[in-house]
């Protein structure tokens, strides 16, 4: 194991107005965050609009698009938690952050010499992913050595609310951008927004301390095994990651294929997807807004089983969509999903952050992402064998169907008995 300690900058007084805004290092993380969210959101619509417009894509190479952006987290994800946390957080995600604007700035200068190909993309789609998996592992890691225990909820509420904010402009911007200059111009933003997020995170003073470890070898092996034997033993968070690898299963599959059925079943022109695609993420904005209060108000277990059954069913709307006013059942479906989603979101990441031991939250976070996020390249694949096979408005619906059924996966653990998640772990 491994202990971390971190040297963090004189706590701010109270601040009764403005909150974390007033906080100089936060107000710098939240910013290059803020700035790389639009532009990473502006990249999951316009990857795939370069796949169908540029170079003509089938709907399983751009579902394998999807899956190859998350296929990292199986890859690597375990080691990259036992890394990050021998690491210093914040060069690990300036690093993370300059690779990635080199990889997507590699598209348009690609094209502009007409040597892009699928293999272009999937291997940019897979490389920032591979950086995805350090940066938000880090980051995760991050925030709580940033801040007080007592300001990390606010944290997270402002940094899942402006990443809401971003599913909304940033698909915007990409069917607008693709649709006046082309899509693979659409990707020079996510690459400036790399470099932008890197001059944030450089310009923090809080100083971390080199993380330390005991005296004999190390063994990588035992570090994450230890990380996996807390989540696979502690109640909490073992059900917390089932219900989220099962969630995700859904969420990612209908989306894998969303782009395109609005784009070849429904008709609609890359403007409009994207519009559609930004507004159905608005409930996101809300549900991170108040998913603080509604925590406090009705117990953070309770918000937690609100959240699950508005991202489940509700989800069924979605298959209804198709051109003209049909568009609307998108638009329903979307801002409720993306409300619960951000409401949960937020509840979770803060119980994770404040419950696990600081020196185990690296192999923590990526042992419960290993299974998150490892379904997705998996669902991704699922979906567009399913559109190729079937076309993808079933594939849809298969995939919808299957997420309105799993809040029964937190239904069945302890948070139904509780009204709050406990502070910490029981001794055993």
């Amino acid at each position: 194991m491994t202990a971390s300690t971190t040297r963090r900058a004189p706590d701010p007084p109270v601040r009764p107005r403005g909150g974390l805004f007033r906080h100089r290092d936060f107000r710098l993380l939240w910013t290059g965050q803020a700035i790389s969210s639009i532009g990473s959101n502006v990249t999951t619509v316009a990857l795939p609009l370069v796949a169908l417009a540029v170079l003509d894509a089938t709907t399983f190479q751009v579902a394998v698009l999807t899956a190859a952006a998350w296929l990292p987290w199986l890859l690597v994800g375990l080691p990259a938690g036992a890394w990050v946390d021998r690491l210093r957080r914040r060069p690990v995600m300036i690093v993370c952050d300059l690779v990635s604007a080199l990889l997507f700035l590699s598209v348009p200068v690609a094209a502009v010499l007409g040597v892009l190909t699928i293999g272009h993309l999937l291997a940019v789609a897979l490389g920032g992913g591979l950086a995805r998996v350090f940066f938000e592992t880090a980051d995760q890691a991050y925030l709580p050595t940033l801040l007080r225990p007592v300001e990390v909820p606010e944290g997270n509420a402002k940094l899942h609310a402006t990443q809401s904010a971003s599913y909304v402009v940033g698909p915007g911007l990409a069917g607008l951008i693709a649709q006046l200059a082309g899509a693979v111009t659409a990707l020079l933003l996510d690459a400036l927004s790399f470099l932008v997020s890197a001059a944030c995170l450089a310009r923090i003073r809080a100083v971390e301390s080199r993380p330390h470890r005991p005296a004999g070898p190390a063994s990588l092996r035992r570090e994450v095994a230890t990380g996996i034997r807390f989540v696979a033993r502690d109640p909490y968070l073992r059900v917390l990651t089932v219900f989220g690898a099962a969630s995700n299963i859904g969420l990612t599959g209908y989306q894998a294929v969303l782009v395109v059925f609005l784009v070849r079943s429904a008709g609609l022109p890359p403007g409009l997807v994207g519009l559609l695609i930004g507004l159905a993420s608005l409930g996101g904005i809300v549900g991170a807004t108040v998913a603080t209060s509604l925590a406090r108000r009705v117990g953070t277990a309770r918000a937690l089983l609100l959240a699950a059954l508005g991202a489940g069913p509700p989800a069924l709307l979605i298959p209804l969509a198709g051109p003209g006013l049909r568009a609307i059942w998108l638009l329903l479906g979307g801002v409720v999903v993306s409300l619960a989603v951000a409401v949960g979101n937020v509840v979770k990441g803060s119980f994770r952050q404040m419950y696990t031991p600081q020196a185990l939250l690296g192999r923590v976070t990526v042992s419960m992402q290993l299974l998150n996020f490892g379904t997705i390249p998996l669902a991704a694949v699922l979906a567009g064998a399913l559109g190729t096979a079937y076309g993808p408005g079933r594939a849809i619906w298969v995939m919808t169907g299957w997420l309105a059924l799993t809040p029964l996966i937190l239904l069945a653990g302890p948070l139904r008995r509780r009204r709050d998640l406990p502070a910490a772990p029981q001794p055993v």
